[in-house]
């Protein structure tokens, strides 16, 4: 499937993605549109999944999510319960915390359950072998919860800004085997 008309909406984790952070630069480099939400510090499940589901429907064009960190659960949730779940065409979903954890910031805490009901449409869990929010182990047992493929990316820490991943070819790889496809961004 070619997917060069899909939109890409990124949707960063709990404090949103810094300059330095792949999600940043792929927005920069490949004209990707970022899912902003009304409070980065106290996220609130139900109001970033309502945020969602109003970017979905702002355009008729197919989405493809690529999502980090406590985005993921986003995507897990929001899919759970949405009736737009036809808008989507895959996630890429990297890093997902383990907000179950007792050492969890206060702030994640209306984050659990975690939702693990399984996905309908194509997604793809990468994880990090060091990520001090996951152990692999946790990170699998979401991707299967979530019928996504899962494949580790070595030692990368979280797999964000401070992971020195630059513009992270091996991430785009990814989400080109979702269906992306270089081209003109879509207004």
């Amino acid at each position: 499937m070619n997917d060069a008309s899909a939109r890409v909406l990124i949707l960063p984790g709990w404090m949103d993605s810094g300059p330095t952070h792949w999600q940043s630069r792929w927005e920069t480099l490949h004209g990707f549109e970022r899912v902003q939400q009304a409070d980065w510090v106290w996220p609130r499940r139900g109001d970033w999944m309502a945020r969602l589901d109003e970017v979905l429907l702002e355009a008729e064009a197919p989405a493809l999510l690529v999502a980090h960190s406590l985005g993921c659960h986003l995507v897990a949730a929001w899919a759970a319960h949405s009736r737009h779940t036809a808008r989507v065409r895959g996630a890429l979903l990297v890093a997902p915390p383990d907000t179950e954890r007792d050492d969890m910031p206060p702030q994640l805490h209306n984050w659990r359950p975690v939702v693990r009901a399984r996905l309908p449409f194509a997604a793809t869990v990468l994880f990090s072998s060091d990520d001090p929010y996951a152990a692999p182990d946790r990170a699998l047992a979401l991707a299967e919860s979530w019928g996504a493929s899962a494949h580790g990316v070595g030692a990368a820490g979280h797999i964000n800004g401070d992971s020195g991943l630059g513009d992270w070819p091996e991430g785009l790889a990814r989400l080109q085997a979702l269906g992306w496809r270089p081209g003109p961004a879509t207004p």
